[in-house]
């Protein structure tokens, strides 16, 4: 056993992982395969301008990229499909929301089902290290999140009362792409997992009414979840918000293998462990306001405990509850990373 002490640790050369991937014992998380010989790092994502300061040199090509997720002690890296899809934007009104009745969506012009494209897929590939694997993301974001930039929050509120025909006849497009990208990515032999990446909810509920989740946003998920089980290749759903109103469908009837994104204030990982540990695994988890506020020593003693505790029989990948923004401080998320391998070679 070893331990690196020295803080603020500022680069990877400081801490004490030694990089081997080994993608199996993630599969084997994510399958709730038993305990794998080593609790394993999972995020969705981290910023590139973190990937810069810790590597100390700027992202540049998908070679970059990899390099950090192995120097990071990962066993997978997220890789993503791109697709030219004009939408609005929440925070830029120059890009408005294109569809907003009958006439705007037959105009919409609508990327062909082969216009995806899979390019960083093959570029990770000609690089990626014996034991790594990749997961598969979509480059729309998550369905209902493509489905909002097209119409916009709050006008598919009122369009899911006043015209639910065109709703369902947008969604219908947006499920052509999206089976045929997923069925594309999930055939993909560096690929190891799928995620199905789609904010459904903020602090206090889901951002739809469950019911409409149900008719209009699940069946899709579902759709996408059989395409990577029948690939092989198991599923996990990245959703942030409180979810426990279609958690049982979420679980039940999509049947993800595993959930990503959890908030202290919404649901802690540890109470997601004790609710649905038994039958999904549980990724990350650390929440990111506590990683931010933490001090060294509270960093070192709560990865502690989602390892022992939360790890004891398996079913855990150690992370952030929800991604490695680039506001969080260098220093902390490489002490949990630390951390963690130091429990693996206990």
């Amino acid at each position: 056993m070893w331990r690196c002490d020295r803080m603020p640790l500022q680069s990877l050369e400081e801490t004490c992982i030694k990089p081997a991937p080994d993608f199996d014992q993630l599969r084997r998380v994510l399958l709730r395969d038993g305990r794998p010989d080593f609790i394993p790092f999972y995020e969705l994502l981290v910023d590139i301008p973190v990937q810069e300061r810790v590597l100390g040199k700027r992202i540049e090509h998908a070679a970059d990229t990899v390099e950090f997720y192995y120097k990071a002690g990962y066993d997978c890296l997220p890789v993503w499909s791109r697709v030219d899809m004009p939408r609005g934007s929440l925070v830029d009104r120059s890009h408005p929301y294109p569809i907003s009745d009958r006439k705007s969506f037959e105009e919409y012009p609508w990327p062909a089902t082969d216009a995806v494209s899979y390019a960083e897929f093959d570029q990770v590939s000609r690089v990626l290290p014996e034991g790594m694997m990749a997961t598969c993301n979509s480059g729309l974001s998550g369905f209902f999140e493509c489905l909002q930039s097209l119409i916009g929050f709050e006008p598919l509120c009122f369009m899911l009362i006043d015209d639910p025909d065109l709703v369902q006849a947008v969604c219908s497009r947006l499920e052509d792409i999206f089976t045929a990208m997923y069925r594309n990515m999930a055939s993909i032999d560096i690929v190891g997992a799928v995620v199905v990446h789609d904010d459904l909810g903020f602090k206090t509920q889901p951002l739809l009414r469950p019911d409409d989740l149900r008719k209009y946003i699940l069946p899709v998920h579902k759709k996408l979840a059989e395409i990577g089980h029948a690939a092989g290749k198991p599923v996990i759903l990245h959703s942030c918000g409180q979810l426990a109103p279609v958690m049982e469908e979420i679980i039940e009837e999509v049947k993800i293998d595993a959930k990503h994104s959890y908030e202290d204030s919404i649901l802690p990982v540890t109470e997601a462990w004790k609710l649905y540990g038994e039958r999904i695994a549980i990724l990350g988890g650390y929440d990111v306001d506590r990683l931010c506020r933490s001090t060294e020593e509270e960093i070192r003693a709560y990865t502690g405990m989602l390892v022992t505790e939360v790890g004891a029989e398996g079913g855990y990948a150690l992370g952030s509850g929800n991604s490695i923004a680039s506001y969080i401080p260098i220093e902390k998320y490489l002490t949990m990373l630390d951390e963690g391998w130091r429990l693996r070679n206990r």
